[in-house]
């Protein structure tokens, strides 16, 4: 819904070049210069000073005008893209660009058939997925570089607010040869723990947070146990489980494959329950709507 002139001169400031304004529309460059051009003609100013850009490689710079132009451009960008966010929500449907966030063990092992599943009903939803740990997903969220989260941790901010998705077990894994997971070995007591050297996600991890605090909660600070590596997914942890260097508390819903290769085991711990909860997030004061607020109802009812 934005002025296509606004749009090519707003990409040519934030990439101050021709040639990568042209390369990020999908335009040629004489047509993007076209277009500034005219623009420049129907607001009587200049609005870049290419003395020595176009054409000869040399980075453009934007006039006072260019400047002053280039404020109220974004508004209105940001005040276009909520009117179609709004009217989308009128109407109920979904449409349009989505952009989600999600942490890691979500987006790789409980999106993929809720994402499949869902532009299935919705072709015409245009989504982009990023992932990384809680705390980046949150970040992100909170910077509105994404509508909606996924993440599998506390938030840990108060600009953003969380909604349970789905209900979560984190589970104690070890290698078929490790002394634990010998048969009829039975659930280990808590303490045991300290002696075996553990593979933890990395900081800022909720599935991280989450075993910190049932650990911590069971009298196991993390300082007592023998942390032998950090990493910075699921799949890593499981890898070194089955690498045996170490065990590792992981995602029941990521183990269900290897459980059937029988390359790792799952070790009860007496008195150990962790459940956590995977969370839709979003910025506090907002509700979610359009393409946004269709993928949440789906994916709370593709949950249940």
């Amino acid at each position: 819904m934005e002025n296509f002139r606004l749009r090519v001169f707003r990409a040519v400031a934030e990439e101050m070049s021709f040639r990568k304004a042209a390369e990020v529309l999908h335009l040629s460059q004489p047509a993007v210069s076209q277009h500034i051009h005219a623009l420049e003609e129907e607001a009587g100013v200049r609005l870049f000073d290419r003395a020595r850009g176009e054409g000869h490689g040399s980075q453009i710079s934007l006039t006072e005008a260019g400047r002053v132009l280039l404020g109220y451009a974004k508004s209105a960008a940001a005040t276009m893209a909520e009117a179609q966010r709004a009217l989308t929500a009128l109407n109920d449907e979904a449409l349009g660009a989505l952009r989600l966030g999600a942490s890691t063990t979500v987006a790789q092992y409980v999106l993929p058939r809720i994402l499949g599943a869902f532009l299935r009903q919705y072709p015409q939803v245009k989504l982009s997925l990023v992932s990384g740990n809680t705390e980046k997903i949150v970040e992100a969220v909170a910077e509105e570089r994404v509508e909606l989260g996924i993440i599998e941790g506390p938030a840990m901010r108060r600009d953003v607010k969380t909604e349970r998705l789905v209900q979560d077990e984190m589970v104690l894994i070890a290698s078929p040869n490790h002394a634990w997971a010998a048969k009829g070995a039975g659930a280990i007591r808590p303490e045991e723990l300290t002696g075996s050297p553990l593979l933890l996600r990395e900081r800022g991890s909720g599935s991280r947070r989450v075993v910190e605090r049932a650990l911590k909660k069971a009298g196991l600070p993390l300082r007592s146990l023998k942390v032998a590596m950090e990493l910075d997914s699921t799949e890593a942890i499981i890898s070194g489980v089955e690498a045996e260097l170490g065990v590792g508390f992981v995602s029941r819903c990521a183990v269900g494959k290897v459980l059937r290769l029988g390359s790792v085991k799952v070790v009860g711990v007496k008195g150990l329950e962790i459940v956590r909860d995977f969370s839709f997030v979003r910025l506090a004061g907002t509700e979610a709507a359009g393409a946004a607020a269709a993928f949440q109802r789906f994916a709370m009812g593709s949950s249940t």
